[in-house]
């Protein structure tokens, strides 16, 4: 990795309700709307020649589509308001989003998943932070952004997300003007339920709560599709790591806590479903044991994160393999984020956090 020298960088600016936030987002122009379309398109008919949108699907879908009209109204707005603004029909791009939990119901291998190393941290030489690698298709690279989201909905105030244009709100991670910060991993898991889909579930907490235990209170008090984990801390150094189990949710309060691709809590860890195509689930216990040795053991500062978010399996003993290039399936690190809690500050790669320039915003 070359010195560190972040430069200012920018973002999509998404302002007003829900669902005009989501309408926004088709001002990225006509080459960006067209890769969000075809992306779409690939990853559905991917999934249906998997068998993967059949009779089952459908009566699972139509369920989760009933849950998210009766409990998370603002996010759908938002997501009816990406559809309409991609011409893409909103139940399919619901269906997009789902496509993890259908690998799941119907035990198929995936080959590509959304893997992520993520970890936070209380206290450090730029406060509390919150770190993340997603790792995921690399078809999904030229559609990332960074938004900023301000709107009369948003409790807390604007807000940065780091996603995919044709996804809503915090698809990967984000932080409030509260100084909250949340990012997530997927896990697999072998039971799912009507419930919370993550994604909406991350956009809910930035958009409402300040800290990390009225986030965790939430979650507690929900339902839960269930898959996946969110790693969070705030501006006064609460941090938390979240199990999102479809039976019950596994909470780990911490001064220092970090996450892979698979579950580790008593409650949850028998409910991980791995996946044996893919290489990202493959190294998850590599890299999880890499954060446990290593996170302890410094006073992080942002240029800290940002510099061990690029190792590699080569780089030193023992060293996990955090900076994924592509693989045979396509699955790489396509965006690396520090959110500095305290300060409000964001550093963001959209790219491999080994090569890729780094760029800071503040709210």
């Amino acid at each position: 990795m070359t010195e560190w020298s972040p430069t200012e960088g920018d973002s999509v600016a998404l302002e007003g309700t829900p669902f005009q936030r989501g309408l926004g987002q088709a001002a990225a122009g006509r080459a960006a709307c067209d890769a969000v379309r075809q992306v779409t398109a690939d990853r559905l008919a991917a999934a249906e020649a998997q068998g993967l949108l059949g009779p089952r699907a459908r009566q699972f879908l139509a369920a989760q589509m009933d849950f998210a009209r009766a409990v998370c109204q603002p996010e759908l707005a938002e997501l009816t308001g990406i559809a309409e603004g991609f011409g893409l029909p909103v139940d399919r791009l619901f269906a997009a989003l789902h496509l993890g939990i259908l690998h799941d119901l119907s035990a198929v291998p995936d080959g590509v998943s959304d893997g992520c190393s993520a970890w936070a941290v209380d206290r450090g030489r730029d406060g509390p932070m919150v770190v993340k690698n997603r790792d995921f298709s690399g078809a999904h690279s030229g559609i990332q952004r960074i938004f900023r989201h301000e709107g009369p909905d948003l409790a807390r105030g604007p807000m940065f997300c780091l996603g995919s244009l044709g996804s809503p709100g915090a698809y990967s991670s984000g932080m409030n003007s509260a100084g909250l910060a949340i990012v997530d991993t997927q896990i697999g898991t072998r039971r799912h339920r009507p419930g919370w889909l993550r994604y909406f579930l991350m956009t809910r907490l930035l958009s409402q709560f300040a800290s990390v235990a009225e986030a965790v209170r939430f979650i507690r008090a929900q339902q839960h599709v269930g898959g996946g984990t969110l790693v969070m801390a705030d501006a006064r150094g609460e941090v938390a790591a979240v199990e999102l189990g479809a039976a019950e949710v596994a909470v780990e309060i911490a001064p220092r806590v970090c996450r892979t691709n698979h579950f580790t809590l008593t409650v949850t860890a028998p409910e991980t479903l791995t996946d044996p195509a893919s290489t990202i689930e493959d190294t998850s216990h590599d890299r999880r044991a890499f954060l446990d040795r290593t996170i302890p053991g410094a006073d992080w500062s942002a240029e800290a994160a940002s510099r061990l978010m690029a190792t590699h399996r080569g780089d030193g003993p023992q060293a996990g393999p955090l900076c994924q290039h592509p693989d045979a399936g396509g699955s790489r690190t396509i965006s690396s984020v520090v959110y500095c809690c305290a300060s409000r500050l964001m550093y963001a790669c959209l790219d491999n956090p080994c090569t890729g320039p780094w760029h800071v915003l503040r709210l």
